[in-house]
């Protein structure tokens, strides 16, 4: 992998049957796998003891271009549960390489977000909004994150919902999901930088892990509700 020179693990496999619960066509005869997960990366023993010091892990994901019966491959789709000072935890995306669309959507559904991000590009998940990446581009889509060691991420809704509110397709449409009810129109927001956690586009999202305002924002969301309210703005 170019984007990186260190070790990496096994990695955590997603395949088309692994999907076929979030998938706008859940009877595609598709098979193979569709992304890989490298969890707890670093590139070196002092590194990974400053992860854990301050409770943070970084990871890579990699998606496969292509679609699953018309569908852009995209990642299962999650929440975050509450830390312990009642907000979500939040969590950083950093596109390596490729194109990605990050599709953010409040738990209320009152607010569903597209961010397309290219190589560099920074996303802030904010407290509260779940979120799918999808692979719209020719080539695999690398990306990482930095996220809290301290939880798993919940996958339940997106699995009784059949996936996010909005599918996107090979054809460039994106598709409401049937299983919502309600659900806000989806608007478009560019990847911006956040300078007052030091979150820019100049920078490595790896070399962030030696901030130390990182660990705060990841595992003490409540103290920067500034920066949640601003984060997906017009």
């Amino acid at each position: 992998m170019d984007v990186w020179k260190g070790v990496l693990p096994e990695p955590e496999v997603r395949t088309v049957e692994d999907m076929r619960e979030v998938l706008a066509y859940p009877a595609c005869e598709q098979q193979g796998p569709l992304y890989y997960m490298y969890r707890d990366l670093a590139l070196t023993d002092e590194d990974h003891a400053i992860l854990r010091e301050g409770g943070i892990r970084y990871d890579i994901t990699i998606i496969t271009p292509g679609s699953v019966c018309g569908e852009f491959i995209k990642t299962k789709g999650h929440y975050h549960p509450e830390s312990p000072g009642g907000l979500q935890y939040p969590e950083i995306y950093e596109v390596l390489s490729g194109k990605g669309h990050f599709l953010l959507q409040s738990q209320d559904l009152t607010d569903v977000v597209l961010h397309p991000a290219t190589t560099g590009d920074k996303i802030l998940i904010p407290p509260g909004f779940g979120h799918v990446t999808i692979n719209p581009g020719e080539d695999p889509l690398v990306m990482a994150n930095i996220v809290s060691r301290n939880f798993e991420s919940d996958y339940s809704f997106f699995r009784a919902y059949r996936g996010a509110a909005y599918y996107e397709t090979d054809d460039g449409q994106f598709l409401k999901n049937p299983l919502y009810t309600r659900v806000a129109d989806l608007r478009f927001l560019e990847a911006v930088d956040h300078p007052e956690v030091g979150v820019v586009r100049e920078v490595p999202l790896y070399d962030l892990i030696r901030d130390p305002l990182i660990p705060d924002l990841m595992n003490l969301p409540e103290a920067f509700t500034h920066i949640w309210e601003n984060c997906l703005r017009d």
